[in-house]
């Protein structure tokens, strides 16, 4: 994954919809529209590819500006209802512009983009990058790692010691890639037996291959970040336990966009807030999906679905099909580590993930016993716009008490909607990247011309 390029805003809530009279200005409608809404992506040095913060920075992307938002291309935001999917409630940090606003900047573009009387102008703002607060452990490999080729897939784990001399407890998170431009995503898992040390085969930056996973048993998924990520934050009473001497294993998928003479090289950072004090939830971080085969015993697996063999269902997305669909189901355990899980399992946050073929997910639960006033049938998530640079964890903005929650035995289903098409602009590019002409049939797997199709989801268990 790259990083994520265009004209993105993001923000906290969606703030007032602006109306004007007479002449629309920068400093008087234009520039609160920026801060509460691009500024903490749009400023010097943040993920956006120009800051948006002056009269000066803002004015030669007028039309841009109005062009992007009137078509809700931004701010980036893909967790939306639909006539199929209305989620339980609504959106934490939601950057959606009001229609007022889009028809704001639109007014302003057309008028030739006017600055206006400073003295109009909301009191300053002073932008800071995206980033985790709180932070007392930021870890990385010893040095940064040099890929083996210019360009291709390559998968690296990097060994890293917290040095956690006490069981502790991870309140916040945030993967900040070393170089954006080779780094396809992250995932770091823990290691609570200090297995992976014997797989090192880099000492100077303590790494290993490791396409596949990390190649750990006793091992459990921590952290995850995507392009368009945020930080993990979590409030005060909730935490994932980290034992002592656990060591942190970081699973990093490199795909370089553009070949170069030389290899290119990164060295990624894993931030944390940690703290001491047992919380009153534990979060656990799930990928459900990915499966290849039937449903098993267990209640996971693939679906049948559109274009199946006759031998049954499988991954198999054929070239030239725009509106190809895969579905996985996942069955909540009744136990994690050999511990019963709670009845109640509030949602935290949800996403979806697939590769550049991807164009929609939709995550649903089926309840088998659901809560009074739950539908059976529940909509989590759906992003019917999928775009692979802006993906995150869509957080519901409700006190964990009025979270949806999951139970043992529930059943989460993901559809992933294709588009194997060159209409698919970002297959398109894929392609040409590497010099093919046409999309083939396209598989599940981890390199970034398969595919993938996931439901990312924190969930949180109270302590006994």
């Amino acid at each position: 994954m790259g990083a994520a390029g265009g004209l993105g805003c993001s923000g906290n809530g969606s703030g007032p919809t602006l109306t004007t009279g007479g002449s629309v200005t920068f400093h008087k409608d234009v520039e609160p529209i920026l801060q509460q809404h691009c500024d903490m992506c749009h400023v010097a040095n943040g993920i956006a590819p120009m800051p948006l913060v002056t009269y000066e920075d803002s004015q030669p992307y007028a039309a841009l500006m109005a062009a992007q938002t009137s078509s809700r291309a931004m701010p980036p935001w893909g967790a939306v209802s639909t006539p199929d999917c209305q989620p339980p409630g609504s959106w934490k940090d939601d950057p959606t512009l009001s229609d007022g606003q889009i028809a704001t900047l639109a007014a302003w573009s057309a008028a030739g983009a006017p600055e206006g009387d400073p003295a109009d102008a909301p009191p300053a703002l002073t932008p800071q990058p995206i980033g985790l607060s709180g932070v007392n452990a930021d870890l990385a490999p010893p040095a940064p790692w040099t890929l083996t080729s210019p360009s291709g897939d390559e998968f690296r784990c990097f060994v890293m010691d917290p040095q956690l001399a006490q069981t502790t407890y991870l309140n916040g998170s945030f993967v900040v890639p070393g170089n954006p431009l080779i780094v396809h995503h992250a995932l770091v898992f823990t290691d609570p037996k200090a297995a992976s040390r014997a797989l090192v085969t880099d000492a100077a930056t303590q790494s290993y291959d490791c396409f596949g996973g990390p190649g750990i048993s006793q091992t459990a998924l921590l952290a995850a970040w995507a392009p368009g990520g945020l930080p993990t934050d979590y409030p005060s009473n909730v935490g994932a336990e980290l034992d002592a001497g656990t060591l942190l294993v970081m699973q990093v998928h490199y795909h370089p966009h553009v070949a170069t003479d030389t290899p290119p090289s990164d060295q990624t950072h894993f931030q944390m807030r940690l703290v001491s004090t047992a919380p009153e939830y534990f979060a656990y971080t799930i990928l459900p999906g990915n499966f290849s085969g039937p449903v098993d015993a267990s209640g996971n697996g693939l679906l049948p679905g559109p274009d199946d063999p006759a031998s049954g269902p499988a991954f198999v997305i054929p070239a030239g099909v725009s509106a190809h669909t895969e579905t996985m189901q996942f069955t909540f355990p009744t136990t994690v580590k050999k511990q019963p899980l709670p009845a109640s399992l509030p949602v935290f946050a949800i996403g979806g993930h697939e590769h550049y073929v991807g164009s929609a997910v939709q995550v649903d639960v089926h309840h088998v016993n659901p809560p009074a006033g739950t539908p059976a049938d529940q909509c989590l998530l759906a992003i019917p716009r999928w775009d692979f640079d802006w993906q995150r964890l869509y957080r519901y903005d409700a006190p964990i008490e009025q979270l949806p929650a999951v139970a043992p035995g529930d059943v989460m289903t993901i559809r992933c909607t294709y588009d194997n098409t060159l209409a698919n602009p970002k297959l398109a590019a894929s392609l040409a990247e590497q010099g093919l002409a046409q999309p083939g049939t396209v598989q599940l797997g981890e390199t970034t011309l398969d595919e993938m199709c996931l439901g990312p989801a924190v969930v949180l268990a109270k302590a006994p």
